[in-house]
């Protein structure tokens, strides 16, 4: 990656333009559905396990930092409403997307990345294949898919682990726990989250396919690309993810 300012502006502009390209050829026929069920099935089991053993620790931090905060401020009845919704907003997003670009993005750069300096994808256009419709779609579709899914698995196992941290290990009270988690919680934020969720998985597969096609240098850029491919994914993961939640905060009215 070229390190001038138009250099990272060419690159950015070609990601972006081959973002476009993906949602434009995205209801083009015929579907690749053979591809798209073995990318979805590569994917999920490369992150189901790690996404539920990382989502306990984040549940359970969250937790043990909320309900020591909220026994400080003498506010114990809000501690299942806060952990739960902090885990539902924010962490089982984040936690997904993380382990998507981390586990599933780089495996995408780098089955496409090899494809690429072997000269395969020059030969499919060549033929008359267009990448994007034939590789690129069904490894987006997938990932956004598996996202969806495990953004689900996340929310369910860090709510979980915060409720065991914070009613066995803090001496909380369980009926307060769960009530306050159904006085403030409401279906938007599920909502919100699983079109993070969406939109963060998204993002790692075009970022790790659009990295993976412009790899070149051998089996060195190939490595080269997927370490890019990680650090872009995350630091594009970020910024959206605060403007979704600006707009969200803005656009739903919060329960009091």
């Amino acid at each position: 990656m070229s390190l001038s300012p138009t250099g990272a502006l060419r690159q950015s502009g070609n990601l972006f333009a081959m973002a476009l390209d993906v949602v434009r050829t995205m209801p083009r026929r015929p579907f690749q559905v053979r591809e798209f069920i073995q990318q979805a099935w590569f994917i999920a089991s490369v992150t189901i396990l790690p996404t539920a053993l990382v989502s306990i620790p984040f549940g359970a931090v969250i937790a043990l930092q909320i309900g020591s905060l909220t026994r400080q401020l003498g506010a114990q009845s809000f501690a299942g409403a806060a952990s739960v919704l902090a885990v539902l907003r924010e962490a089982s997003p984040i936690v997904t997307a993380l382990l998507i670009a981390g586990a599933g993005g780089t495996a995408i750069c780098a089955d496409l990345g090899a494809r690429k300096i072997r000269d395969e994808i020059d030969a499919m256009q060549v033929l008359g294949i267009d990448p994007i419709h034939r590789l690129v779609v069904p490894r987006v579709l997938a990932s956004m898919l598996v996202a969806v899914l495990l953004n689900g698995l996340v929310s369910v196992v860090g709510v979980a682990g915060g409720y065991f941290f914070n009613v066995v290990l803090q001496n909380g009270t369980p009926g307060a726990y769960l009530a306050s988690f159904t006085t403030l919680a409401q279906l938007s934020d599920l909502w919100a989250a699983e079109i993070k969720a969406l939109v963060f998985g998204a993002i790692a597969a075009i970022v790790a396919s659009y990295k993976g096609l412009t790899a070149k240098g051998g089996p060195k850029g190939v490595g080269d690309a997927v370490n890019q491919s990680v650090v872009i994914t995350f630091m594009l993961l970020f910024v959206t993810n605060f403007v979704m939640t600006a707009v969200y905060f803005q656009v739903v009215p919060q329960r009091g």
